[in-house]
């Protein structure tokens, strides 16, 4: 697939502990666009020729460099990974959560604040219990929703 300034589209998912890959497969199949599974090994190779795995080194955050170093202009790029995510933003990438929230200009900032402000919520501290809401099949179908919207909104 060909974004508006002939630039071709490519989906980029940050792989490591991504609940949503063959979705997206299935999405970015459907739009025959290429899409690259990035991590730090561990997954299995795909069969469809249009999904590459991508394993990087071992490392914090080598993966999120890789993907921040080539997403741009009419990419879109997976990832629960809101510094990767900001970068991605500031490079012209669309830019999915797992449950299909978009992150954009408009409101990366803001959700680099809450994740500083609750990270330092679990360094004061130690004890404080719990995560996040599970992943549902609602996270799974917003989703769906979301990358088929990016994709086509990429294109035109």
């Amino acid at each position: 697939m060909v974004c508006h300034d002939g630039a071709r589209v490519t989906v980029y998912v940050d792989a490591d502990a991504c609940p949503v890959k063959a979705e997206a497969e299935q999405v970015a199949s459907r739009h025959r666009v290429e899409m690259k599974l990035v991590c730090n090994g561990g997954l299995r190779p795909p069969a469809n020729p249009l999904v590459e795995l991508v394993v990087v080194s071992e490392g914090p955050d080598i993966a999120d460099m890789w993907i921040a170093d080539r997403a741009g202009k009419g990419d879109v790029v997976v990832t629960g990974d809101i510094p990767l995510a900001a970068k991605c933003v500031a490079n012209g990438a669309r830019v999915l959560r797992h449950n299909g929230e978009a992150l954009t200009e408009a409101n990366i900032g803001a959700q680099l604040g809450m994740r500083d402000l609750m990270t330092d919520l679990r360094a004061a501290d130690p004890f404080r219990q719990g995560g996040g809401k599970g992943f549902s099949k609602a996270d799974r179908s917003r989703f769906l929703n979301a990358l088929e919207r990016e994709l086509r909104a990429a294109a035109s």
